[in-house]
């Protein structure tokens, strides 16, 4: 079955929602093991990162009601 970015983003959205905090290396092993390695790739940093077009549907679909930590390379809701 493929995958579309939306799928993804819908997935981490749920994610987000059921438990309040999103960890990005957590969500990207999940996303890589269940979705695939289109919605994954690496960053400048060398690690593994997700995608920009799953990032902006998640944007989309999140509307503003969820922030990034960036020291703890995770989502939270608000």
């Amino acid at each position: 079955m493929e995958f579309t970015a939306d799928q993804v983003a819908e997935w981490m959205l749920s994610e987000l929602k059921d438990s309040g905090k999103l960890i990005q290396p957590e969500a990207v092993k999940h996303i890589l093991d269940h979705f695939g390695e289109p919605f994954i790739y690496v960053n400048e940093n060398g690690n593994q990162s997700i995608s920009k077009e799953v990032k902006k549907a998640f944007k989309k679909l999140h509307a503003g009601r969820a922030a990034w930590d960036r020291e703890g390379f995770f989502w939270y809701w608000t």
